[in-house]
């Protein structure tokens, strides 16, 4: 009776203070960095000149590589911090980390085939929508990038009518009104197609409610573009 006792006692205490670890991790501000992190911007403005700065080391082959050693993946274990989204294309060439010279921790990246945002549903959205209300990230950068194979496919299909198998056809559904927003523009049709992608998705998350669209109003959350060319290396902002 007395080890039945002793066992509900030591019980009751192990789930105390599991509660009050949860309770203090909630406590943490938001968007402070967990232990050993790099401290984060909360102006966007700062974060934006972070990021081309490590794209022009990038592009420069000038890299800082930071962050990337193994000792650097342990502090992150228990949170992150990021400080930016950036939704960009699934391409394999597409490197984020990499081609903005950013190290673990420093980006909450959302990936889909044409960096779709207007067609990208309650999953790209909902991606987005976390970074904000939960980590404090006050910069979005929606980055196209040179060649892109879904808008070039987007563009066929427009010329040849013709159908498209499985979800394909859905994707390049989302990207057929960059397509006609882009038409008859001088330029290349592609390269006109992708920036006008890009400013399409801007422009969606601009007005997106009820998280996005708002925080954007009340200037805690820039929305910007970017197209990355896969030659140069250079991100080049749109508008």
């Amino acid at each position: 009776m007395q080890d039945d006792r002793t066992s509900r006692r030591q019980l009751i205490r192990r789930s105390a203070a599991a509660i009050g670890l949860a309770v203090l991790s909630r406590a943490r501000p938001a968007g402070a960095a967990p232990a050993g992190a790099r401290p984060p911007h909360r102006d966007p403005d700062p974060v934006l000149a972070d990021l081309l700065a490590g794209n022009r080391r990038f592009a420069s082959g000038q890299v800082d590589a930071p962050r990337r050693r193994p000792e650097d993946f342990s502090p992150l274990a228990a949170g992150q911090s990021p400080e930016a989204v950036v939704i960009s294309c699934s391409d394999s060439r597409v490197p984020l980390e990499i081609l903005f010279d950013q190290g673990v921790g420093d980006l909450f990246v959302v990936r889909v085939a044409g960096n779709v945002v207007a067609g990208g549903g309650d999953i790209v959205k909902g991606s987005i929508e976390y970074a904000i209300v939960e980590l404090g990230v006050p910069l979005i950068v929606v980055l196209g990038h040179s060649q892109c194979g879904a808008v070039k496919a987007a563009i066929e299909h427009v010329r040849a009518a013709d159908p498209l198998p499985g979800a394909i056809a859905g994707l390049v559904a989302a990207i057929r009104p960059a397509v006609a927003a882009s038409r008859g523009k001088p330029g290349d049709p592609l390269d006109n197609a992708i920036r006008a992608n890009v400013e399409l998705g801007i422009a969606r998350l601009k007005t997106l409610a009820p998280i996005v669209g708002p925080a954007v109003k009340r200037g805690t959350v820039k929305v910007v573009g970017g197209v990355y060319d896969l030659k140069s290396g250079v991100v080049t902002m749109t508008g």
